[in-house]
């Protein structure tokens, strides 16, 4: 690859997708020499390098499985290091470089514009800047008013300094999709039966989650409606709404409320989960047991506890996670919707896949699929080495390999056992999970864009099925 100008006036030869790869790497060993000093633990000594290095990377990797529990081992310094990776992590490298390179005021140069484009989801480098400073507006509005209801919980419990703290701390975990909690040793099984609390938390989760470019879509859709005449109605403000959004929307409210009838179902006789809790608790704590596993990583009640078919779900939630352009990890909702789509049409005996009147493109389809492939492939590669590391189930290293690579951060209860190589293996998938797809984004973009279809071979069919 030629020698281009980046955006701090130097010359480099890394392409869009070894930026993302070497950026995120970098702020992970930042984030684990800090959590190495003596200043980061409780007890002020040096943290193992295998310890604080998983830590950075499920941080930075907003997944959530710690090995430590936040609370006890962690000084306020490390919990303030985990929340500044967390808060990287969320907003993505490349967002951070553009706020530097705003702040320090540099020229933000082509191949970066193009690095920002895949890995927002932004469907031009036109305003990609703008957009980027958009982004980050949002989030800090969205934490802040996060904040603000879960200090109703927490200042109540905790007092006014340390309500504050933790309500900030929370709030960008939950809007990141972190899953780190500073609660104790069961996540917030303590809150189960708090409405005020448990509503908060699934909104900031579903707000990381939905995907930066799905608020601006909605919010001029909703624009648009309010301020036109009545005769424009809510069905013709949705058809407003671009492809990606409608994709979003109607996938994330299937999920989301099919996970909750399934949960409420599935668990509410059981004397270890819901079987205990009055109607409207129950109602609650199913609620957020859908809404979690996509992929933020807090639990109100026992995962360990939950009925096979109750686990097997939240791990197929788990792999499926956010929606792109979001906080959230996983495969990402399009990328399933696009493939049920496709099977639908084949089914038709349509030769196109066609929704809402708009024809998804080949090139999409072939994307999705690759993704869905490679992630299973690693998926797999991995965990079946785990089964040959590590003294547990297979469930539930099934379990803690999905909830990893889809940097979801749920746990069966095993992450504190895992040998030194299985803990090689999670900081691996929990890497991978957060920047192998969207380097895997980047340079599909790159090669479709180096190799454009000219030549044309003979087609012929093979038997499939």
């Amino acid at each position: 690859m030629e020698k281009e100008v980046d955006g701090l006036g130097t010359k480099s030869k890394l392409g869009p997708a070894h930026v993302l790869v070497f950026g995120f790497l970098g702020i992970i060993v930042i984030g684990t020499v800090l959590l190495m000093l003596p200043i980061s633990s409780n007890a002020g000594i040096v943290t193992p390098l295998i310890d604080a290095l998983f830590t950075a990377t499920s941080a930075v990797c907003v997944t959530g499985l710690v090995v430590q529990n936040t609370l006890e081992y962690w000084s306020l310094f490390g919990k303030m290091v985990i929340i500044i990776c967390i808060q990287i992590g969320g907003l993505g490298f490349m967002t951070l470089v553009s706020i530097i390179f705003m702040v320090m005021g540099k020229r933000i140069t082509l191949k970066n514009r193009l690095v920002m484009q895949e890995a927002l989801s932004f469907n031009t480098q036109a305003g990609v800047v703008r957009f980027t400073q958009l982004i980050v507006k949002l989030t800090f509005f969205i934490e802040g008013l996060g904040a603000l209801f879960l200090s109703f919980v927490f200042i109540p419990e905790y007092g006014l300094g340390k309500g504050i703290c933790y309500s900030i701390f929370h709030s960008i975990s939950a809007f990141c999709n972190a899953g780190f909690d500073i609660i104790g040793q069961n996540s917030l099984m303590p809150y189960v039966g708090n409405e005020w609390f448990n509503l908060a938390i699934m909104w900031l989760i579903i707000c990381g989650g939905l995907g930066y470019t799905v608020w601006l879509d909605t919010y001029q859709a909703l624009k648009l409606k309010l301020s036109s005449a009545e005769h424009f109605t809510w069905r013709q403000a949705f058809y407003k709404l671009s492809l990606h959004t409608k994709l979003v929307w109607i996938i994330t409210l299937l999920l989301i409320f099919g996970a909750f009838i399934f949960f409420f179902v599935a668990e509410f006789n059981n004397p270890a989960t819901l079987g205990p809790l009055s109607l409207m608790d129950k109602i609650t704590a199913a609620m957020f047991q859908a809404v979690s596993p996509r992929t933020a990583g807090f639990n109100t009640i026992s995962l360990s506890d939950l009925t096979t078919g109750s686990q097997l779900a939240t791990i197929f939630l788990m792999f499926i996670g956010g929606s792109p352009a979001g906080t959230a990890g996983g495969i990402k909702t399009v990328t399933v919707g696009v493939l049920v789509i496709c099977a639908f049409s084949v089914l038709k005996g349509n030769h196109t896949v066609v929704v809402f009147r708009k024809k998804i493109a080949i090139e999409q389809v072939l994307k999705a699929l690759t993704v869905i492939i490679i992630a299973i492939l690693i998926v797999s590669v991995m965990l079946a080495i785990l089964t040959f590391t590590e003294d547990a189930t297979f469930m539930e290293l099934l379990f803690e390999t999905v909830s990893a690579f889809a940097t979801v951060g749920l746990t069966l209860g095993i992450t504190g056992g895992l040998s030194f190589i299985g803990k090689i293996i999670i900081i691996a998938l929990m890497f991978i999970g957060r920047v192998g797809l969207i380097t895997i984004g980047v340079a599909l973009v790159v090669t479709q864009s180096k190799n454009p279809s000219g030549i044309q071979y003979p087609e012929e069919k093979v038997l499939v099925g």
